[in-house]
C-alpha cells in the first residue's frame, strides 16, 4: 500500500493545487543535519515534521566521506562516487597554483537526474550545491550554493517564471557576515526567508513540471552554526523554518516515498586549530616568500568583479607589487599594523588599504618552491609539489613515495598542547580516493582526532596551535527513508554517503550505475546495476566567471582568505 505524506492541516503556499498523483520520490537535503542536532529539537518540539519522518521511517546515521564538506560531499551523494571519480574536492578547484570556484564543470560524473532521464523519469532540482551551470534533462533545476546569485537555470527562463510566481528568489543572503548594520535577529529573519523561498520555488516547479523525482536542499541549517557559533536560539529558528517548508512540500507534492539525508554532521569542537603549513616550514618541506603573489585571493577578485570584470584568476597590481618589494626590506604589513595599533589607527588603515596589499606584503607560502603544503584546510590533507604534475614541481617522481612516507611520519608525530595525538588518521590518498581524477585530490589524507580539531593553511608566526572554531563538521550525518517500497523494519547499519544514489534509484525501480562506489541499502529490493554512457565533458567553453556573491559567502564562512 502506498503511504501518503500530505498533512490534513497543511496547504501549499507556492503554487496552485496539483492535479497529478504526486511525486514518485522526494529527496530532502538538510545540510549538516544529524541525529544529535535533531534529537534536541525533537525534545523541544521544534521540528515535528522531521520527527514524524524519523519515527515512522528507517532512520540511521549516515557516514560522510573525506573530506566532509559541502562542495565535495553533495556531488558524492548525488553521483554515488568518490571525489577521485567525480573530481570536486573542495570549495575551489586548482589550475596549477591558481584556483577557480568549484562548479558543476568540475563534477565529471553523471548525477541522479541525468541517469533517471535515460529511463524517461523527469526531475525537479532546487538549491542542490554545485549544480551551476545546470545539466540538461527532462525537468528543471535552480542551482544552489557556489553558483552565482543570478544562476543560469534549466530550462532557460525558469527562474524568471519562479520569481513571477512567488515574488522573488535569491541564492544568498542580502548581507555579508561582517555587516554590523543588521542585528542577529534580522540576519536570522533573512535565513528563514531564504528557507521559505526554497520551499515555495520547489512547490511551484513540482506543480508546473509534474516530475517523477524531486530534490530540494536546505543550506542554512549548516551556515547558522558557522555564522552564529551554534547559538541555540538561532539554530532553533532556522530549523523550525526548514521543518515548516518540508511539511508544506509533503502536503503539496504527496510523494510515494521520501528520503531525508545530509552531507555530514555538525557538532562542538573543543580542541585546537593546527597550522599545518607553519609546521611543514619548520620541518623543511615548505618555503615562504614576501615577493610573489602566492595563491590567488578572492579579495581583489571580488573588487574587480564588482567593477564588472569577468575572470577567475588574480595578479597583484602596482600597489600590491610595491608592498611586496617593501616587504623584502622588512617593511611588512604586519609591522605597519603593529605601529598603527599603538596609535589607535589600525582599523582605519585596514578599511582604506588597497585590496591585496596585506597578503602580498606579508609572508606567504611559496607554492612553486615548496615540496609540500596545505592548499585549503577543508581538503583535509597535504599536497606534494610533484614534478610533471605541478607547473613548477620540485619533488621528482622517483622520490614521491619516499618523500610522502617521510611526511606522513612527521605528521603522525604531531601532538596537541595537551600531549595527545592531533591526528587520528594520516594515510596515503589511495585509502580514500580512486578514479580518473585522483590527481585532483591531496596526496596525504590528514583526519583530526574525533573531528574535534581543525586544520589551517595559514602561517602562524611560529605558533602551531590556536583555538578551534566552536562548531564545525562531524563525520556522521543522517539518513531517513519512508514510504512505498521501503522496509521500515529493516536493520540499517553502516550506511554511507555513497549508498544514497544507488538506493534511491533501486527504490524507483531503475538500475543504478555500475560506476557507483556505493551499494543498495537493505531497505529496498535489490536491482542489478548497468553500464551507462561515460560522462561527456564539454570542451571549448570557458569556465563561468567567479561570482561576487559566491566569493563573499565563502569568505564569510572562512573557506577563503
Amino acid at each position: 500500500m502506498t503511504r501518503r505524506f500530505g498533512r490534513d492541516d497543511a496547504t501549499s503556499t507556492g503554487g496552485t493545487e496539483s492535479e497529478s498523483d504526486g511525486l514518485d520520490t522526494l529527496l530532502i537535503g538538510i545540510d549538516a543535519g544529524c541525529l544529535p542536532v535533531f534529537e534536541r529539537l525533537f525534545e523541544a518540539d521544534r521540528i515535528p515534521t522531521i520527527e514524524r519522518l524519523c519515527s515512522t521511517g528507517v532512520t540511521a546515521p549516515l557516514e560522510s566521506q573525506i573530506p566532509p564538506w559541502t562542495p565535495s560531499a553533495w556531488p558524492s551523494l548525488y553521483t554515488g562516487v568518490n571525489p577521485g571519480k567525480h573530481g570536486a574536492v573542495g570549495f575551489v578547484g586548482y589550475d596549477g597554483y591558481d584556483w577557480h570556484v568549484t562548479s558543476n564543470d568540475d563534477v565529471r560524473e553523471q548525477p541522479l537526474w541525468t541517469l533517471l532521464d535515460r529511463h524517461d523519469r523527469s526531475s525537479v532540482i532546487v538549491n542542490a550545491p554545485v549544480t551551476h551551470p545546470p545539466d540538461e534533462f527532462d525537468g528543471a533545476v535552480i542551482p544552489g550554493f557556489l553558483g552565482p546569485e543570478q544562476p543560469p537555470c534549466h530550462p532557460a527562463g525558469v527562474l524568471d517564471d519562479v520569481r513571477d510566481a512567488i515574488g522573488e528568489y535569491r541564492v544568498y543572503p542580502s548581507y555579508t557576515r561582517d555587516d554590523d548594520s543588521l542585528s542577529d535577529r534580522e540576519k536570522i529573519a533573512e535565513y528563514r526567508e531564504l528557507v521559505r523561498l526554497r520551499g515555495e520555488a520547489f512547490r511551484y516547479l513540482a506543480d508546473e513540471f509534474d516530475p517523477d523525482f524531486g530534490f530540494v536542499q536546505f543550506q542554512k541549517t549548516d551556515t547558522v552554526f558557522h555564522e552564529f557559533s551554534g547559538e541555540q536560539r538561532h539554530v532553533d529558528r532556522v530549523y523550525e523554518a526548514t521543518d515548516d517548508q518540508i511539511g508544506e512540500i509533503l502536503a503539496a507534492c504527496d510523494p510515494d516515498r521520501v528520503f531525508l539525508v545530509s552531507d555530514h554532521g555538525m557538532g562542538e569542537y573543543e580542541g585546537y586549530e593546527f597550522r599545518v603549513n607553519e609546521y611543514l616550514r619548520d620541518m623543511g618541506f615548505l618555503e615562504t616568500t614576501t615577493g610573489g603573489k602566492g595563491m590567488p585571493s578572492w579579495t581583489p577578485m571580488r573588487r574587480r568583479l564588482r567593477e564588472g570584470e569577468a575572470y577567475d584568476t588574480w595578479e597583484p597590481g602596482p600597489i600590491a607589487r610595491a608592498a611586496s618589494v617593501a616587504a623584502r626590506f622588512g617593511v611588512t604589513a604586519r609591522r605597519i599594523r603593529t605601529v598603527l595599533e599603538r596609535v589607535g589607527l589600525a582599523d582605519l588603515a585596514i578599511e582604506y588599504a588597497p585590496s591585496g596589499v596585506s597578503r602580498t606584503a606579508n609572508e606567504q607560502v611559496d607554492f612553486a618552491e615548496s615540496e609540500a603544503y596545505v592548499r585549503a584546510r577543508t581538503e583535509l590533507g597535504v599536497r606534494l609539489n610533484l614534478e610533471g604534475r605541478e607547473p613548477m614541481g620540485v619533488v621528482p617522481p622517483d622520490e614521491y613515495e619516499e618523500r610522502r612516507e617521510e611526511l606522513m611520519r612527521a605528521l603522525q608525530a604531531v601532538e596537541t598542547p595537551d600531549g595527545e595525538p592531533f591526528f587520528e588518521t594520516v594515510a596515503p590518498r589511495e585509502q580514500y580516493f580512486h578514479g580518473e581524477h585522483i590527481e585532483e585530490t591531496v596526496d596525504i589524507v590528514t583526519i583530526p582526532a574525533d573531528f574535534d580539531h581543525m586544520l589551517s593553511e595559514q602561517l602562524g608566526d611560529g605558533e602551531y596551535f590556536g583555538p578551534a572554531e566552536p562548531w564545525n563538521h562531524k563525520l556522521e550525518g543522517v539518513f531517513v527513508a519512508a514510504g512505498d517500497g521501503i522496509d521500515e523494519d529493516a536493520a540499517l547499519e553502516g550506511a554511507h554517503l555513497f549508498d544514497v544514489a544507488p538506493t534511491i534509484m533501486a527504490a524507483m525501480g531503475v538500475p543504478y550505475s555500475d560506476r557507483m562506489d556505493g551499494s543498495i541499502m537493505p531497505i529496498v529490493d535489490p536491482i542489478d546495476p548497468m553500464a551507462y554512457p561515460a560522462y561527456e565533458e564539454e570542451t571549448g567553453e570557458s569556465r563561468p566567471a567567479t561570482d561576487e556573491a559566491v566569493t563573499d559567502r565563502l569568505a564569510d564562512l572562512g573557506y577563503m582568505n
